[in-house]
């Protein structure tokens, strides 16, 4: 299961993703995990499928590889199906016994949940399996360059971030070497309950920690050695280059996006009341398609004002 996780690693290949701007995939990634966000529907999630589907498709890396990676994280989907799916107390009762209630409202959230879990998921490894980390540095660096007329840190903390991404697989590795290590000592990590199986897991936590500070040590006198002095003045032997794809790119994003938000209000248009009623029926409740509109009308605003704040200075206090 631990070599599973593909967060934080890099699939090497030929692809129109993997040679766009490193910028420009993390804003259309972003732009992705927004829309999420904001989609609260059944016409918008296939959408996001679609979109999300050609990214994968574009980027040769193969969908097992990605699918790969849900194993892991597989038992937190799970409780968050169930943890929306009986504590949601909204839309008609389906199902009712003690303090189990599931309801219509539940299903569906607890069915929205999941599904947008599991693509989260599935696009941030996108970015991380289709960028290198120096290009990914770099691109996050760019991308924070206008804070640093706040005296925000954009070098470091891009750096920060990208030496976080690539230690997840350095340290996962070594975990699967001391785990086969002390097991080959007739170790079991399988036997016993829960509780057990957590202790059993004790022994290897002391020598993954000595491991990492040493890697960690072990890079930081590598960049010393290099004259590692931080980001200003710092030059590049590649500059970063927009291109014609990644404007289109750009343009199919923001599309998307709009495409989301709007798509309602085009059904409305298109088929008029009818096929807001058939997802009434749909969810077993005829009040919450104007509830659930009400949640991504508010979540807009809330993006709204904290953008809006951020633009005005809300950051110098």
């Amino acid at each position: 299961m631990i070599r599973d996780i593909t967060l934080g690693q890099y699939y090497k290949t030929e692809s129109i993703i993997h040679s766009l701007d490193p910028r420009t995939k993390i804003i259309v990634i972003t732009i992705f995990i927004v829309s999420l966000f904001l989609g609260t529907d059944f016409f918008t999630y296939p959408l996001a499928i679609l979109f999300l589907g050609l990214i994968i498709y574009l980027s040769r890396v193969p969908l097992s590889f990605m699918l790969k990676g849900l194993k892991s994280i597989f038992i937190i989907i799970i409780i968050t199906v169930l943890l929306n799916l009986f504590f949601t107390k909204t839309g008609t009762v389906l199902f009712a016994w003690r303090w189990f209630v599931i309801t219509s409202g539940g299903i569906r959230l607890a069915f929205f949940m999941g599904l947008r879990l599991t693509m989260l998921i599935i696009g941030s490894s996108v970015l991380t399996l289709t960028t290198t980390p120096l290009s990914l540095t770099d691109g996050l660096e760019k991308l924070l360059k206008p804070l640093e007329k706040i005296r925000v840190p954009a070098h470091e903390i891009a750096m920060m971030m990208t030496i976080s991404l690539r230690f997840i697989p350095i340290l996962l590795e070594e975990t699967d070497k001391i785990m086969k290590a002390q097991m080959a000592r007739g170790a079991d990590f399988n036997s016993g309950g829960f509780v057990q199986k957590a202790k059993n897991m004790i022994p290897i936590l002391v020598p993954l920690f000595v491991s990492a500070f040493r890697k960690a040590r072990d890079l930081a006198l590598a960049m010393e050695a290099r004259c590692y002095r931080g980001g200003e003045g710092r030059t590049r032997m590649k500059e970063l280059r927009y291109k014609k794809i990644d404007s289109l790119s750009f343009l199919l994003s923001i599309l998307y996006l709009l495409l989301i938000i709007f798509m309602p209000s085009i059904l409305f248009m298109i088929f008029g009341r009818d096929i807001l009623e058939g997802i009434d029926l749909l969810s077993g409740t005829m009040g919450l398609v104007s509830q659930v509109n009400s949640y991504a009308l508010g979540s807009v605003n809330i993006l709204t004002n904290i953008a809006s704040d951020y633009l005005l200075g809300g950051y110098y206090v």
